[in-house]
């Protein structure tokens, strides 16, 4: 539990969130919700906190969730198992079906009720809605170098996202929470790795801050130490060296084209910490990995 702070350090904590608070105003702040966050009660109570703190001081959050831990709960409950290639789900029809269901429906509507329990005003929504996340289906590129394409189901590579449905949103006091399925030319649905989504999301925003939360300190070097700042050429070396792999691909590859697209802020932390998400924000103590665009 948080420490019970004197009246004089609770004043002082305020003065230092107000420089970051007039200089974020009015400035949209996309948030990859997952990991720990998602699944430990007390981190669950504090994010929707944070996030309805940083609404009511004139940001704009947007939310995009995974939900790794509740899809795998539910294929084990039907007797299938997950797989992943490179760090990417591998979704079969029958597959889909429970992620759009785990997805759009049971994690997306808690975050939302949680959010609006602390007195935000959160809408769910998928890419469907208004078909604001175009996908076609992803291929994936064999890492043997024989350069053959692997078939990894229904996962979707995105083609285009729509901001006006977030834009209207946000101009109606309303904070967007995004399950990261997406709609093909032909009615398709398509599952999309939610970095990916909240990467490409907080591009088209030109969003001031993209931040993602994981179950580590941030990226952290071959001896599990943390690196606070890294750049790319650190993050083609690390990937070559296996020191990045697995399901921190995709996130640090989202991280780093939004950082390249103009994203002034890319954040990879630690959402085992509370209130991760002010201390990334609000406070002089930044945590976890800065993501450097050159």
């Amino acid at each position: 539990m948080t420490e019970k702070l004197s009246p004089t350090a609770k004043a002082g904590v305020l003065a230092e969130a107000l420089p970051y608070i007039k200089r974020f105003h009015g400035k949209t702040i996309v948030v990859k919700y997952g990991g720990n966050a998602m699944t430990d009660e007390h981190l669950k109570q504090c994010f929707a906190r944070d996030v309805v703190l940083l609404k009511l001081v004139g940001m704009n959050p947007v939310v995009v969730h995974g939900g790794g831990p509740q899809i795998e709960s539910l294929l084990a409950r039907v007797g299938k198992k997950g797989k992943f290639v490179q760090g990417m789900r591998v979704t079969d029809a029958e597959t889909m079906d429970l992620v759009e269901m785990v997805l759009g429906g049971q994690v997306n509507k808690e975050i939302v009720n949680l959010i609006n329990q602390h007195g935000g005003k959160a809408v769910g929504l998928t890419g469907k809605d208004g078909n604001f996340i175009r996908a076609k289906k992803l291929m994936m590129e064999n890492k043997d170098g024989s350069g053959d394409l692997i078939d990894i189901g229904q996962v979707g590579d995105i083609v285009s996202i729509d901001p006006s449905l977030i834009a209207l949103l946000d101009t109606g006091a309303f904070i967007p929470v995004i399950a990261p399925i997406g709609v093909g030319s032909e009615g398709e649905t398509y599952n999309i790795n939610a970095d990916v989504v909240a990467g490409k999301i907080a591009e088209v925003l030109k969003a001031e801050k993209l931040v993602l939360l994981t179950n580590t300190p941030g990226v952290l070097d071959q001896a599990g130490k943390l690196i606070t700042g890294i750049t790319p050429k650190q993050i083609d070396d690390m990937v070559a060296d296996g020191t990045l792999s697995g399901g921190m691909l995709p996130k640090i590859s989202s991280a780093l084209d939004a950082a390249r697209s103009g994203v002034k802020g890319v954040h990879i932390i630690d959402g085992r910490v509370e209130h991760a998400l002010l201390l990334e924000i609000l406070t002089d103590e930044g945590v976890g990995t800065l993501i450097k665009s050159k």
